[in-house]
């Protein structure tokens, strides 16, 4: 395999959080608000004069399956977390405004799951099967100017099983209306290259598709200006054009940088690009977006360099839902989710298993994630009967494309992924389907290499050969111990671990540690997910047993593998993989949770032993529980109520890791790190008493009345000192007064079925949490948490004009 090299200025697909219109003629206009919703289905809806009066009125982005009820009779089953899908409808009432007479007018939906259709004026412009694509449609030829027009969608999601996981249902993204003049940029017509970069200057190349939609012949001036995350110009050119009528064409524009701030997770430093087009002294399109600068290269002898330097992945799968809100993607919640990948120690994330919102990109440049952006879970072999293998020949052409022009010029992203375990993988014609998506995904952006998440349970791994080869980096699922032979057999061979166990973090890290042709390992999974239900689950002896596919495991209707869970905790497994990978994590101290006598725990496949951050076990008084301490110090000492326990190694031999065997009784159990006899670092647990107090955290006590912002109050229930009661499970309930409302409520206990959007939930390990979400008026928002027996407790919040 040849090595792989790039050196690439990237464009950012500019949906910022919150975005407001930009451009001259406000060209991207947020088309989120009042929207109308209907849950069945009725075909007269796409009418203009249908009254829909009674409907619900709600503003997007909207996942009606996380309002349902959670059910074992729904459709979705276990893999869809037993929520309910069915038919709906949205309709939006809009005036267009005399000043969009001329303009090209579309519309754009950057996600609907699934099956969707959009009609303006009672028109159909269009339908798109697959629920992760961005699409749009020209409206110009349907609008009445300066009356009332009507946009309607339906949502035909009842088709089922079609998902492995929890999709949601509904226009769960951003819709936007774009208006431009009949010149402009097209839309994904941007590519931008560097074919140098050094400390000293980049060389810049940008391409662009400039559209004539007039009968005219039109001369322009294209200006390119780029800035500094300062303001400060980094360089610009200008050419002059002569376009023909109603034609297209691309131009090139070379800019040099001198001294560019070179992009990585470390310093994910983003220009911004300005592109106008001039008729005279007349601006007539302009567009504005973050971009940065780096390299990638990618050897079997050296791994995956990044400005020239090898870093080693430490990553995790992520699917697309948000936890209590469903799949809805609000900016914040895209946000927080990259917030939470970055403080557990990841540096790379793999979109498990299709494109994610551009919100969710535009986070990961601007924090600095690498992203595997991946196309499709399966390609013509279904593993369910109404997935992507319904749509696959006729719609993944369309689909694969439009995820490289949307995404192409995201600095995070640094592989595309074409599949996941397809289940034709070991047939000839998987070989040939590869070749031909790879080529797809080359005829626009040859940048990055192609991979994909091959697997197999059987003893066949060599037979795989012919379609890796196929593959730029060859992703292994559960895999990585066959890499050594293998790299013997074909030494150019990079690999890389799209999936792995959890609890294997120490056995991989060394692997990639260890081997230059190795660039590292994404767990599965980052973060607890809908659906799937039971992955990942650790049970008592007489429950039920099995694998998540072997079993109806109701009331489980989620994911439990995730190193983080749905609210956002850090579970010890988390603390344990950044240790490894990070210098920034040295010390840290769980308990294993004892057998509860005479049941005993039982683990599967995905899961770790369940383990807490907890010194309160009452009933196990003076019998022995395992405590583990994780350390990057040669030593560690054990202490309970100052008492020295005992002295353990914990280097690289002992995997960093300590066990000891301790008599529970309560009070300050303290682990110490020891380097060179001295004591260092330390890390706490102490006991709690009876529940007595709640205790609110925001994340944010100011956001935007803009009716998209949110806010995480995280809750614990505490005893009367102020330490988190760890046993408690007290009935919390919500209340909520001023500009404000609740977006959804949890607890992390994915056996809970109660509603994720009600205004009451139960303590799970002495925690829960409420997001609130703002309306579109300033002012203050009040929250009152109360639970019999417990002191209440408020918390002030303030939503701030736009």
């Amino acid at each position: 395999m040849k090595a792989i090299t790039t050196a690439f200025l990237f464009l950012a697909c500019s949906v910022l959080s919150f975005a407001q219109p930009r451009g001259v003629m406000g060209r991207k206009q947020l088309f989120d608000d009042d929207w109308k919703f209907k849950l069945g289905d009725d075909s007269l809806a796409r009418l203009s004069d249908f009254k829909d009066t009674d409907w619900r009125r709600l503003d997007l982005p909207h996942d009606w399956s996380i309002e349902g009820k959670i059910n074992p009779k729904n459709p979705t089953g276990g893999a869809g977390g037993y929520f309910p899908a069915g038919i709906a409808w949205y309709r939006k009432t809009f005036r267009v405004p005399r000043e969009w007479n001329g303009k090209s007018v579309t519309v754009y939906f950057e996600g609907v799951y699934m099956n969707s259709e959009v009609f303006i004026n009672g028109k159909s412009l269009g339908v798109r099967p697959y629920g992760y694509s961005s699409f749009s449609y020209d409206l110009s030829p349907y609008l009445n100017l300066n009356k009332e027009n009507v946009i309607a969608v339906r949502v035909d999601n009842s088709g089922q099983m079609n998902s492995r996981w929890y999709s949601g249902s509904g226009i769960y993204r951003h819709v936007w209306m774009r208006v431009f003049n009949p010149v402009h940029v097209a839309d994904w017509g941007v590519a931008v290259s560097t074919p140098e970069v050094s400390a000293k200057q980049a060389s810049v190349q940008v391409k662009a598709v400039i559209k004539n939609e007039t009968a005219f012949a039109q001369k322009l001036v294209i200006s390119t200006q780029l800035l500094s995350a300062h303001d400060k110009d980094a360089g610009n050119n200008a050419i002059r054009l002569e376009l023909p009528a109603n034609s297209e064409k691309e131009i090139t524009q070379t800019i040099t940088v001198s001294k560019p701030s070179l992009w990585s997770p470390e310093n994910p430093d983003l220009y911004r690009a300005q592109i106008q087009l001039l008729k005279g002294n007349d601006i007539i399109d302009e567009t504005k977006t973050a971009f940065g600068i780096r390299t990638i290269r990618f050897t079997a002898e050296h791994g995956f360099q990044l400005n020239g330097k090898t870093v080693k992945i430490n990553g995790g799968c992520v699917h697309h839902d948000n936890g209590c809100l469903g799949a809805a993607a609000f900016d914040r919640a895209e946000e927080r989710k990259v917030e939470l990948l970055k403080a557990a120690g990841f540096n790379a994330v793999r979109t498990s298993h299709n494109p994610p919102s551009e919100a969710f990109l535009d986070v990961c440049d601007r924090l600095g994630l690498l992203v595997i952006d991946e196309a499709f879970d399966g390609w013509r072999g279904g593993k369910n009967r109404y997935d992507y293998s319904v749509y696959f020949d006729h719609w993944w052409k369309r689909d694969l494309e439009t995820m490289v022009l949307r995404d192409r010029n995201h600095p995070s992203i640094f592989m595309w992924s074409i599949g996941n375990e397809v289940s034709e993988r070991k047939t000839p014609e998987a070989v040939v389907t590869a070749k031909m998506l790879a080529g797809t995904v080359k005829n626009i952006d040859t940048t990055r290499p192609v991979t994909s998440a091959i697997v197999t349970w059987g003893n066949e791994w060599n037979s795989f050969d012919p379609l890796m080869a196929v593959h730029d980096v060859c992703g292994y699922n559960y895999q990585l111990q066959s890499a050594p032979a293998d790299h013997k057999r074909i030494p150019s061979r990079i690999i890389v671990q799209t999936e792995s166990y959890p609890r294997d973090a120490f056995v991989n890290w060394k692997l990639v540690q260890n081997n230059s042709y190795i660039i590292g390992d994404f767990v599965w999974s980052a973060i607890d997910y809908l659906g799937e239900s039971g992955i990942g689950r650790s049970y008592y002896s007489g429950d039920v047993p099995g694998e998540n596919w072997e079993n109806d495991f109701f009331p489980w209707h989620a994911a439990y593998c995730g190193d983080i869970d749905l609210i956002g905790w850090r579970k010890p497994i988390s603390h344990y993989r950044s240790l490894l990978y990070n210098d920034k994590e040295e010390l840290y101290m769980a308990v294993r949770e004892p057998n509860p006598e005479p049941l005993e725990i039982k683990e599967t496949r995905w899961s770790v032993w369940p383990t807490w951050e907890s010194w309160t076990w009452p009933g196990f008084e003076g019998k022995k529980i395992e405590v583990e301490v994780y350390s990057k110090y040669p030593k560690v000492r054990l202490y309970l109520n100052n008492k020295l326990l005992g002295e353990k190694p914990t280097t690289e031999e002992q995997e960093y890791k300590a066990i000891f065997s301790v008599p529970y009784t309560p009070g300050l159990l303290k682990a110490v790190a020891v380097e060179n006899d001295r004591e260092a670092g330390s890390a706490m647990l102490q006991t709690s008493g009876n529940a007595a107090k709640i205790r609110l955290m925001a994340d944010r006590k100011e956001i935007r009345a803009n009716g998209q912002d949110l806010s995480y109050v995280k809750i614990e229930v505490t005893d009367k000192d102020g330490v988190i009661q760890p046993n408690a499970t007290d009935h919390l309930r919500f209340k909520l007064e001023g500009t404000g409302t609740i977006a959804g409520v949890d607890n992390a206990d994915i056996k809970d079925f109660d509603a994720y959007t009600g205004s009451s939930r139960k303590a799970w390990h002495g925690q829960a949490m409420i997001v609130i979400r703002s309306t579109h008026n300033a002012g203050d928002i009040k929250l009152t948490v109360t639970a019999p027996g417990l002191s209440p407790a408020t918390l002030d919040i303030k939503t701030l004009g736009i």
